[in-house]
């Protein structure tokens, strides 16, 4: 039987840090030649971290990247890999290296680049125009990157329906946003099916700044059908023996193969590679695996901490600081922050004011108790009647409004930077997308930080994640008393969120068709909402693109997060209605 043993390597990289990659990369061949591994595969760009966005105009970046291939390739005795970086010839190419028992055989650049939602790939790159399959093992293989296997053509169709590819080889930084898994899934499946190939697929893990991805690495047969999965959120060394036998043996059976041939004459170069000497006598068994995927809820979780984890960490922070208000955004923050990094990396804060409650105060600490964290209690009440009496003469004759709660918001702000300056925490936000959609936050106040972990998350599936967690730990680690009170900002006496918005599950369709679909008023209607609500909410959005332009970065979830994938000019005079 003609089997080949291929392993994906499922790495956590880290943009810029060609160093640490190219370790992980050579920790990994190692691995792969130890479990008798004939191929091995990296993800895109594995070499410089993706994206390095404008490090690629730097040309002491890209020959820091080509050193570190060459010095990669040298390891590959034994071995076959295809390993994604960044070439050069006269532009920039995002490749993929063919290495073969110790040289670099062959280079294959990404064909299609994208240029939507978060991807600005024309800013950087030429797009590949050679295409070429590889033979290894009596197995013809085709290469491809990311982007070339979400088009149902070429070059895939052309690797394997007139190259005779029966595997084709998918480095990959694709990154993650709810519901992406399932339709990667049926991509790739249909992808396998439509070729008559096993598909192979080898995904990027880990957080960059706003982006995560997500792992999940698969493999699918010539039938379209699941042969193995990766972990989710983690890194993995993802081991199959496929059955290339098989393939053959259905594609004799298959007439589009042979029509397909006879249609029109297309090139495409034939690389056939020595058959290596392999030190195993007796390739290890490989070990059983759990290839369940995580349902919707625990997806999103899982990104969140995986995303507020690895920015802490490469941004070289050891502990984080969390204002406890005693409301469930901060107590689900300061969780997030808590299962990233442990206990022992996370700070919470509570600073009463005039207008706190006390079940707040108690929520707060019990919070924290039961997290484990440390717990700092500073009251803001005397600074406020400090800023009071100073604006007093400034503000004469004129009522107490929004102003004066901004006041407490910035004194908070203050506060928690100043414990980052002095101790190096890093400051995590606690806002969630449906208020900064909205504008409901203040500039330099609860917008003060470095990172914004709930940046993405609408209000309601803040209380799916908050119950899915509590769930998991099958205790209230978050209170109670916190789901059940009204959302307020206690700015106020009797301050309630409704106050100044409509209830959260009216809002968050609203913001969700118009921020992340682009549907307009008369199509908002439809849904079942009322004109006038629909209207202000635009406006609220539209009006506070400056706001949102000042805040700090977060984990994207969601299909169109706002940041790098919606882009609207702040300054603006254009209504959707």
């Amino acid at each position: 039987m003609r089997t080949l043993r291929i392993g994906l390597c499922q790495i956590n990289t880290t943009v810029g840090d060609i160093e640490g990659n190219t370790k992980k990369i050579l920790d990994h061949i190692a691995k792969g030649k130890k479990m008798g591994a004939d191929l091995l595969a990296f993800p895109e760009m594995a070499v410089t971290g993706y994206p390095p966005e404008d490090l690629l105009f730097m040309p002491k970046f890209i020959e820091a990247n080509l050193k570190a291939i060459d010095r990669i390739a040298r390891a590959t005795s034994s071995i076959t890999a295809l390993v994604g970086f960044v070439d050069r010839d006269e532009d920039t190419f995002n490749a993929a290296a063919l290495l073969h028992d110790g040289k670099r055989i062959k280079t294959y650049s990404k064909t299609f680049l994208p240029n939507y939602g978060v991807f600005d790939e024309d800013r950087y790159f030429q797009p590949g125009k050679e295409n070429f399959i590889f033979t290894l093992k009596s197995t013809p293989i085709g290469p491809s990157i990311c982007e070339d296997l979400w088009h149902p053509g070429d070059p895939i169709r052309t690797q394997a329906l007139y190259g005779g590819a029966e595997l084709i080889v998918n480095i990959s930084s694709s990154p993650y946003h709810a519901g992406k898994t399932e339709f990667r899934e049926k991509m790739i499946s249909t992808r396998a099916s439509d070729n008559v190939a096993i598909v192979a697929y080898c995904n990027l893990v880990g957080g960059q700044d706003e982006l995560v991805f997500d792992g999940g690495s698969l493999i699918f047969d010539q039938t379209g059908d699941l042969i193995v999965r990766g972990k989710q959120f983690e890194e993995d060394f993802v081991l199959a023996d496929l059955d290339m036998e098989a393939v053959f043996r259905m594609r004799l059976h298959d007439p589009r193969i042979r029509r397909e041939k006879l249609s029109e004459e297309k090139e495409l170069m034939k690389i056939d590679l020595p058959n290596q000497t392999h030190p195993l006598r007796k390739k290890l068994s490989l070990p059983r695996r759990d290839s369940a995927p995580l349902d919707r809820v625990a997806e999103i979780y899982s990104a969140l901490v995986l995303g507020t984890g690895d920015y802490i960490r490469k941004n070289g922070f050891r502990r984080v600081l969390v204002g406890l208000s005693g409301g469930i955004d901060s107590a689900l923050t300061a969780t997030i922050a808590s299962d990233a990094l442990g206990k022992k990396g996370v700070v919470g804060v509570a600073m009463p004011s005039p207008y706190s409650s006390k079940e707040s105060l108690e929520d707060a600490k019990l919070l924290a108790k039961n997290l484990g964290i440390q717990f700092l209690t500073i009251p803001i009440t005397e600074v406020f009647q400090a800023y009071l009496k100073t604006l007093a003469p400034s503000f004469k004759g004129l009522k107490p409004d929004v102003t004066e709660e901004n006041v407490q918001a910035r004194i908070r702000g203050n506060i928690l930077m100043a414990l980052s300056n002095k101790f190096g925490w890093l400051v995590l936000t606690t806002g969630n997308k449906s208020e900064v959609s909205v504008g409901y936050c203040t500039l330099y106040g609860d917008m003060a930080g470095g990172y914004a972990v709930l940046k993405d998350v609408p209000k309601t599936l803040v209380y799916e994640l908050t119950k899915f967690r509590n769930k998991k730990e099958r205790k209230d680690l978050i209170p109670k008393r916190v789901f059940a009170k009204p959302p307020s900002a206690e700015l106020r006496p009797n301050q309630k969120d409704e106050d100044s918005l409509p209830p959260y599950s009216t809002l968050d369709p609203i913001l969700e068709a118009y921020v992340e679909e682009d549907k307009g008023v008369q199509e908002i209607v439809k849904m079942g909402f009322k004109e006038r609500m629909i209207k202000e909410v635009i406006r609220m959005v539209d009006r506070n693109e400056y706001k949102r332009r000042q805040s700090p970065p977060g984990v994207k979830i969601s299909h169109r997060a706002l940041g790098k994938d919606r882009r609207l000019p702040v300054t603006n005079k254009y209504r959707n209605f």
